[in-house]
């Protein structure tokens, strides 16, 4: 299917996953609009990409931001409508499950959960209109929950529930529900993870500071090491999102990166206690790597 005269709209386009895919979307001939909070990194979009990307400021959090969006994409595209509405949005929480504020917590369900419904409620009549489809990014860690990534991997789980949902209620209208589950990527995702996940750590009390110290630490440094040898690039992540875009049959999910398909497959074929065994205070993806 021609993405040429199409309009597909990116969250969290600001950086990482979703600059990636904004320019590429670009690049292939959809028009993109960039979802992003600030309108320096728009103009910086707009100044890297063909001509055809439009920078839109929404914050998934603040339904007044989403339904300005909704005005401001429905006077870009008008009766053609949307044809896809790429949720990529999200921040990733780390600690021990311990030692996370309630703040942080409340924050990462907030961003990427409920501002994915928000989005998907704001924008389903533009997508009606362009007999569109909503790709949802999820992540390996919505197959397997790793020590550590508790609240990230809440929030996956819960996007990949919701997924599910919506796909069936939308299956009458013929509007499509993609998955997209990239493994481990470097992107400045992971320095802002630690670094939460350091402060997380050093605002608990000290004898819980000592038990969880050495093993999150060697956890989170195995991570981002592994990131850093991945072969899988946000190029490849958008590569498959304009696949999922294009497709005349796009499939359920699609995964990308050796441990975001290990996960899946172990997921479904091993118990939990064997995975605990396997998991338990290590990395996923030095694991599935080895």
């Amino acid at each position: 299917m021609s993405p040429t005269g199409r309009a597909v709209l990116i969250t969290g386009a600001s950086s990482g996953l979703g600059e990636a895919c904004a320019l590429h979307l670009s690049r292939v001939g959809f028009h993109a609009v960039a979802g992003v909070r600030r309108p320096e990194d728009g103009e910086r979009l707009r100044a890297a990409a063909t001509g055809r990307l439009t920078p839109v400021i929404v914050d998934v959090t603040d339904e007044k931001s989403v339904q300005a969006a909704v005005h401001e994409v429905n006077e870009l595209v008008g009766e053609a409508g949307l044809w896809g509405l790429v949720n990529n949005a999200g921040i990733a929480v780390t600690a021990p499950l311990e030692c996370v504020p309630m703040e942080q917590m409340r924050q990462q369900l907030d961003i990427n959960v409920i501002g994915l419904v928000q989005m998907i409620q704001g924008f389903l009549p533009l997508l009606r209109a362009g007999a569109g489809r909503i790709v949802n990014v999820s992540s390996g860690l919505g197959n397997v929950a790793l020590p550590y990534l508790g609240p990230y991997a809440a929030s996956q789980f819960a996007k990949e529930a919701l997924s599910d949902a919506l796909r069936r209620e939308l299956a009458p209208q013929h509007i499509p529900v993609v998955v997209v589950q990239p493994g481990a990527v470097l992107t400045p995702l992971w320095s802002k993870m630690a670094d939460a996940g350091n402060r997380a750590l050093e605002g608990a009390p000290e004898l819980v500071q000592e038990l969880y110290r050495h093993p999150f630490l060697g956890f989170m440094e195995a991570n981002e090491t592994s990131a850093r040898v991945s072969r899988t690039t946000v190029d490849d992540v958008a590569r498959v999102i304009f696949r999922a875009l294009v497709a005349k049959r796009p499939k359920t999910r699609y995964t990308i990166g050796r441990d975001a398909t290990g996960s899946r497959v172990l997921s479904r074929l091993m118990p939990d206690r064997a995975l605990d065994q396997i998991f338990g205070g290590t990395s996923v993806w030095t694991k599935l790597r080895a």
